[in-house]
This record gives C-alpha cells, sequence and structure tokens, in this order.
C-alpha cells in the first residue's frame, strides 16, 4: 500500500489540491482575496503546479530529465510564494502599529537573510547520494527552502509572542497550519538524509502529502468555519440589591 503510484498515493498527490481549489472559490466569493491576495495567490499556484508535476509524472512520454527541470521551477517560484506568504502573515498581524510594523519588516528580512546564509552552508556540506546532478540538486534545494521557511514562519510566533500581538483567526490558521507542514517537512528530510537508506524516500513522501493534506484541512477549519461567540448571559441581580436600589430611587424623586 505504502508504494509509489497505489491507490493511496494517488489520491494523498492530488486530494489536498483539489480541496485547495475548492476552498479558493469558497473564499473568492467571501472577498477573502483582498484581504489576503498573496495567500490566496498560493492556493491557485500550489495547485496549478501540483496538477502539472502529477500529469508529468503519470505520463508515459515525459522524460525523467524533463519532471526534474520543472520541477527545480517549481521550487524557486513556490518557494518565493511561500516566503511573501509569511511575510503577509506578520504585515497582519503588525498592521495596527505602524512602527512596529517597520520594525518587524526590517527583523525579518535580516532573519531571512541570516537562515538563508545558514541552509546554504549546510546545503554546502551535505553530501548528494543521488549521482544524477537534477535530482541531488532539487532534493538540496528543497532542504534549504525547509530550513528557511520553517526559521521564518516560526519567527513571527516568537515576534508576536514577544510584542503581544493579537491572531486573528485566519492569520493564526495559516500560520499554523504552515508552521506544521514547515517543521515536519525539514525533520522528515533530515531523517531521511541522515538515514541515507534509497528505500526510505517513499515512506518520507507518504508522511509529506499526508501532513499537507492535515495542512489544507486546517486552512478549510479556521477560514470557513465561523468562530464560535461566547454568550454573554446578564446574571440575576439579588432581590436585596434592587430593593435598596428601589428606596434610593424614591428618595431622590421625593427631593
Amino acid at each position: 500500500m505504502l508504494h509509489a503510484h497505489s491507490l493511496l498515493w494517488h489520491y494523498l498527490w492530488l486530494a489536498p489540491d483539489i480541496l485547495q481549489v475548492a476552498l479558493a472559490v469558497l473564499l473568492f466569493r467571501r472577498g477573502f482575496h483582498k484581504a489576503y491576495p498573496v495567500f490566496f495567490t498560493y492556493l491557485i499556484y500550489e495547485a496549478i503546479e501540483t496538477f502539472t508535476l502529477y500529469a508529468m509524472d503519470v505520463l508515459p512520454r515525459v522524460s525523467a530529465e524533463s519532471y526534474w527541470r520543472v520541477f527545480w521551477v517549481s521550487l524557486i517560484l513556490g518557494g518565493l510564494v511561500k516566503f511573501a506568504v509569511i511575510g503577509e502573515l506578520l504585515r497582519h498581524l503588525t498592521c495596527s502599529r505602524p512602527a512596529l510594523a517597520k520594525a518587524g519588516d526590517l527583523t525579518f528580512a535580516c532573519v531571512g537573510v541570516g537562515l538563508t546564509f545558514l541552509a546554504v552552508l549546510i546545503a554546502a556540506y551535505t553530501v548528494p547520494h543521488n549521482p544524477h546532478w537534477l535530482v541531488a540538486g532539487a532534493l538540496l534545494f528543497l532542504q534549504a527552502t525547509y530550513i528557511v521557511q520553517c526559521g521564518l514562519v516560526l519567527f513571527v510566533f516568537i515576534f508576536a509572542a514577544y510584542f503581544r500581538l493579537t491572531w486573528d483567526r485566519s492569520t493564526f490558521g495559516i500560520a499554523l497550519a504552515f508552521a506544521i507542514v514547515f517543521c515536519q517537512h525539514l525533520a522528515s528530510r533530515a531523517v531521511e538524509v541522515s538515514l541515507a537508506l534509497p528505500d526510505n524516500g517513499v515512506i518520507f513522501d507518504f508522511l509529506n502529502m499526508a501532513t499537507y493534506h492535515i495542512c489544507v484541512l486546517m486552512w478549510c477549519y479556521y477560514l470557513l468555519v465561523p468562530q464560535k461567540k461566547a454568550a454573554i448571559s446578564a446574571s440575576a441581580l439579588p432581590e436585596n440589591n434592587l430593593a435598596v436600589w428601589n428606596r434610593e430611587l424614591e428618595r431622590l424623586l421625593q427631593k
């Protein structure tokens, strides 16, 4: 069951992005794309990217080299879009504080540069286990982007906690799901590289796809299900208090 091109493999590859398309349509009708244009763009882009790679993988006439070249392009474009989404989440958190927003953007850029430098160092000292340069380079680049993305989304949570910023439901749901999927992908990639066993790749692919499926379901919950408002019930006033207030009112009216 846990092997490439099984029924579960096809489901986990396609189902999250089919959900994303449905989610994007529903959010568009609600005007969500105006408040979160970058994240809305990400939903559309990720679905197009997945459907393209899936078609290239299952079609017999597409060569492996063509697939990995397109995969390279999708890594670069997808990474840029994800970085922009994280920046958009930070701007939503600091939109009511202009001075803090400027400091947050500057710190965000500095952290991004630092994480990129760290990712390049780690990639430089990682020995590729695949002899084909396209595959080995793509996997190293994927590992580097996981490091930067994971660090940036954790920075957003730390920044919000330090300055006691208030999360709205949509921003928190998007950030939480991204944090889970980025951290899981980074951990899986680190374990896969450390084990260096050729048969482990498929298992980690299943784990990554399943985690992303959960991520999309979390977005559906946080973005579509309205938040329940706590019912505030008026507590009954004690009768003795009502009697005292009544006497005081009568005394004031008699003056």
